[in-house]
This record gives structure tokens, C-alpha cells and sequence, in this order.
């Protein structure tokens, strides 16, 4: 029985847009009471109590971490609650990844709303290790935990009206559930296409002009601040006006990062913009409440004591978190048990050898390269069309002009040749850089400087069934194992953020200059984000959705 207690504190509540010295009185994980207090009576120095953050869109897996070691660290930042697609893991075991990720959520009080992955795999271009069909997804809603159709990440199916498409998307409303969208650059006509058909989100856009194409057709929009993918700089002027259609999410959030903080740290730097702070809240709190339906309080009499505790409406430094009345975070330390991890996998992978890396050089007699460019903060490549080095008939990385090789490894099927091609943006000096975290379907992705490297990040990768690895020339190795799906790590989350730490440095010290190296990389297979991706099967031109010779 969760026990009662009171608390006394400066509430905010953001409906009324007041803040009230008030007696907080909790019963039965409840809200029992607020009853306010005279403020000529009130302490100077009494602490705020407001409801909980929201990640509006997370991928759990993306942290490196199972469920239950997500919400031991998101709830020392006032994190409550989070929509999560489960997508990554659906790739990988299709319906019981996703049962998997209930299962380890189940152990935790930490309030997960899973989606129904709508794209698995995600497009037919690559090798995925699983499908979730139809009738899959209306199986899932059975589950009254599978709270949302996840991203429809097959936009052109959307504008084309494309039947197993809408049957999704049919299923879902049907369930009463929402539909989330990824539509990148989707503009003016198309955008109101695509909101048509029954899409009510989108957390890719990266412009202010096209978020406004979307909140225009009356689409919600993210404003997006992960590891890798960050656009709150460009996107945060429209919460002004617009603050009541707007969600903050990460998305993708690596564990060093989710170390430091989390949705309060956009909380922040919102405000010390000068920022209404209860738009803010409105934004950050109750916008993913209301629109996903979620089981979370909003400090109202008889919600859920789900709330935290801070210092004051500026730092937003939280001091305490509650969820359904029990203390779980204070003071940056997170009072959550850890839980048992099973381990699940689909890996088959079988140990490469540098030849395998070999590409020989087209008949031309000038050979162009067709070189995916990616940049620091983004998702989106560029197409860059250079010159191929040739070295003794094999085209290979011009380390000086920062073109190296990127692979795609199947780890679905065993004794499948990599896909080559070559990329701009990593900045290696020598060895390499591999990962069995490749969205979507989370093949092995790799770059280096030469194949030697290339041919032993892999292998790390392959030996431990999934991970990340990072490789030098003078012999350093560095590898994080992820057991768990080839996803996440069977370990506690401050040890794995430790490890990715001391990964993510070697990555840099090899000359990487991009803030999230691994991150990045992770991306340059996901196909359904333009331009330019690799997958499995070649390189794929993601504006004509069609593959493209690497060289010719």
C-alpha cells in the first residue's frame, strides 16, 4: 500500500496559469488534496511542484538500454512517462520484441506507452529480421499497453494511398488509437495529403517553414533534440503561437547523454529564451498526455501523484520525482530496483576478412564516386559526386579528402557480401568504426579507412552477437557488447553510458569530428530519410526510392 504523506510547495498549474503556496496531501498514489496556504504565510524558499515531463517519441532501444534501465535514469530528470516506438526491436524479432520490451517495462512503475510498429521492415529495400503485418498490429491493440500506431515512416505509401498502408492505419482508428507520422520534407500539398489520411504527428521536420506546412493541416508537431538528430534551435520559435500543438521529444538518445539530462533540459533552454514558462509546460507536460491518452497525472485533485520537485522555474534542477505517489528520483540519484533482463537475439552473422571489403574499379576510364555527405545534428545526407581513388585496380578510401568506405553487413543471413560505398562527414584519420545498430533493420553498419579496420571492427561486432566497436590503426580496440537483440545491453545504465563514453572518445580520437559518431552512423542505412542511404542490399537514392551504382 502506497503510503500517504503531504508535501508543502509553490504548485503550478498549468491550466489556470497560477502559482499557489499550497499543502499537497497524497493518499493511495493519489492526489488527495491541494489546499493553498496564505503566501504571507508561505516560505520564501518552498520549492515548485509541477507534473512530470514527457519524451512525446523515443526509440528505448537507441539509449543501449532495456526499458527498465531507461526509466532508472530518465526519472533523476523528471522524466514521467514516454511514447515509445518500439520499432528497432521489431525489426529485429518482429511481435515478441515488442512483447519483450512490455515484459522488462512491467518491473518498472515508470509510465511506457508503446506503439504498434507500422513499418517492419521498413521499406522493401533491405533485410530485416522480421515483419509485423495487419494483423499483427490489430493482435497488439488487443493490449490496452499498446497505446498508438507508431510512425508511418512510408510516406510515398501515404500520398499513393497504398492498400496495406491504409489497412494499418484503418486498424488503428478502428482501436481508437493515434497514428504518428515521419514525413521529412514533406511540404504545402503533400504534408496535407499525408495529415489526411489520418496522421496526426511528426517529429522529422527541420525547418520552422515546414513544420508550419504540417501544424497548418493540423498535424502536432516535435520539436526533436536527440543524440544525434537536433532541431530545437530551428523549431523552438514557433512556441510562441503555437505552443498548443506542440510536443518535445529526443527520439534517439544515447546513454552518455541520457546520463546529463532529458526533456528538462529543453525545458530549460526554452524558458531562458523567454519563453511563456507555462506554454513550456503546456508543451512539455500535457500536450503528450492528452493527445496519446496517457495514465499520467497532471496535478490535479485525484490524478495520479505522478509530479516532480524543483529548485525553481529557471534551472528546472529537480530535486524530487514522484510516480503514482512513491518517491522513485532525488537529488540525481534514481530510487528504482533494478530488474531482471532476458536475453533475446537474432544474429547470424559469420566473421569477415578484408577482401570482403574490396571494390573493384569500374571499366571507366574516370571513375566517379557517388558520395553520401552526412552532417553533425542531422539525419539527412547530401549526394556529393567525386573522383574514386584507384589503387591497384580497387576503389578505395581517400582518407586526406575525408571519403571513406561505409559497409552494410547482413546479420540476418550468414556468408552475404557487404554492401559498399563511400561517405564524407566522418573525419577518421585511420581504423574504423562498427555497429549492429543500423536503423531500421539493424543490420551491421561500418566506416573506415581501410579495409583491414573496416574487416575488424566488424568482427568485434560479429564474436560478441551485436554492438558497437570502435578500432585504431596502432592496435587500440574499444567494444561495447549489446546482447540484448544486438540493441541494448543486459547491464546497469550508468556502467553502459560509461562504456559508450569510453567508445565514443576512441571514435573521436581517430578524427571524428561529429558529436555523436555512433549515432550518426547508425542513420546512413535508414532509407526512408533522404538522400542518399546504404542498405544490405546497394545504395539507395531515397528522393527517385530507387538503388544507384556506389561507382561508375
Amino acid at each position: 500500500m502506497t503510503p500517504a504523506f503531504s508535501l508543502t510547495a509553490n504548485v503550478v498549474d498549468v491550466f489556470a496559469r497560477s502559482i499557489q503556496p499550497a499543502i499537497v496531501s497524497v493518499e493511495g498514489g493519489r492526489i488527495a488534496s491541494i489546499a493553498p496556504i496564505a503566501e504571507a504565510e508561505a516560505d520564501s524558499a518552498l520549492p515548485y511542484v509541477l507534473p512530470g515531463f514527457v519524451d512525446a517519441h523515443v526509440h528505448v532501444e537507441s539509449s543501449l538500454l532495456v526499458p527498465t534501465e531507461f526509466a532508472r535514469l530518465a526519472v533523476t530528470h523528471g522524466t514521467v512517462a514516454t511514447v515509445s516506438d518500439p520499432h528497432e526491436i521489431g525489426n529485429v524479432l518482429g511481435v515478441a520484441g515488442v512483447e519483450f520490451m512490455l515484459e522488462n517495462a512491467a518491473h518498472s512503475p515508470f509510465k511506457f506507452c508503446f506503439g504498434a510498429p507500422s513499418c517492419v521492415p521498413a521499406t522493401p529495400f533491405e533485410t530485416a529480421g522480421a515483419e509485423i503485418t495487419a494483423q499483427d498490429i490489430a493482435k497488439l491493440f488487443e493490449n490496452p499497453k499498446i497505446g498508438y500506431l507508431a510512425e508511418m515512416m512510408n510516406w510515398p505509401g501515404v500520398l499513393h494511398r497504398d492498400s496495406d498502408v491504409m489497412q494499418k492505419i484503418a486498424i488503428a482508428q478502428a482501436a481508437g488509437r493515434p497514428v504518428d507520422g515521419h514525413a521529412p520534407g514533406l511540404r504545402a500539398d503533400d504534408a496535407a495529403h499525408y495529415a489526411s489520411a489520418g496522421i496526426s504527428t511528426d517529429h522529422e521536420c527541420f525547418t520552422a517553414a515546414e513544420a508550419l506546412d504540417k501544424l497548418a493541416v493540423g498535424m502536432k508537431v516535435l520539436i526533436r533534440e536527440g543524440s544525434a538528430a537536433r532541431n530545437f534551435d530551428a523549431l523552438i520559435e514557433l512556441l510562441p503561437e503555437h505552443y498548443a500543438h506542440l510536443m518535445f521529444c529526443s527520439d534517439d538518445k544515447h546513454p552518455d547523454t541520457l546520463v546529463l539530462g532529458h526533456i528538462n533540459q529543453l525545458v530549460q533552454r526554452a524558458v531562458a529564451l523567454g519563453n511563456d514558462v507555462f506554454h513550456v509546460l503546456r508543451v512539455a507536460c500535457v500536450n503528450p498526455v492528452k493527445h496519446y491518452n496517457l495514465p499520467v497525472g497532471l496535478l490535479g485533485e485525484g490524478d495520479p501523484a505522478d509530479f516532480i520537485v524543483v529548485k525553481n522555474l529557471r534551472d528546472f534542477e529537480v530535486q524530487q520525482t514522484y510516480l503514482n505517489g512513491v518517491l522513485v528520483a532525488e537529488n540525481g540519484k534514481s530510487l528504482l530496483p533494478a530488474a531482471p533482463v532476458a536475453v533475446v537475439n537474432n544474429f547470424h552473422a559469420q566473421p569477415v576478412t578484408a577482401a570482403d571489403f574490396q571494390l573493384p574499379a569500374p571499366a571507366s576510364a574516370q571513375p566517379t564516386a557517388r558520395v553520401i555527405e552526412c552532417f553533425d545534428g542531422q539525419l539527412i545526407t547530401a549526394r556529393v559526386d567525386l573522383p574514386a581513388r584507384i589503387e591497384n585496380g580497387l576503389v578505395v578510401s581517400n582518407v586526406a579528402d575525408d571519403v571513406l568506405k561505409l559497409a552494410v553487413i547482413n546479420r540476418y543471413q550468414p556468408g552475404v557480401a557487404p554492401a559498399l560505398a563511400f561517405i564524407r562527414g566522418f573525419g577518421l584519420q585511420h581504423g574504423a568504426l562498427a555497429s549492429s545498430v543500423g536503423h531500421d533493420s539493424h543490420n551491421i553498419t561500418a566506416v573506415g579507412c581501410d579495409d583491414e579496420s573496416l574487416a575488424r571492427a566488424v568482427n568485434l561486432v560479429i564474436e560478441a552477437k551485436g554492438g558497437l566497436a570502435a578500432v585504431g590503426a596502432d592496435g587500440r580496440e574499444i567494444l561495447v557488447p549489446l546482447p540484448v537483440a544486438g540493441l541494448m545491453s543486459d547491464q546497469p545504465g550508468p556502467a553502459v553510458a560509461e562504456a559508450y563514453a569510453a567508445v565514443d572518445a576512441l571514435a573521436k580520437q581517430l578524427g571524428s569530428p561529429l558529436g555523436a559518431p555512433f549515432m550518426t552512423l547508425s542513420f546512413m542505412a535508414l532509407l526512408v530519410i533522404p538522400s542518399l542511404k546504404l542498405s544490405d542490399k546497394g545504395l539507395f537514392d531515397g528522393q527517385q526510392f530507387t538503388f544507384v551504382d556506389a561507382v561508375e
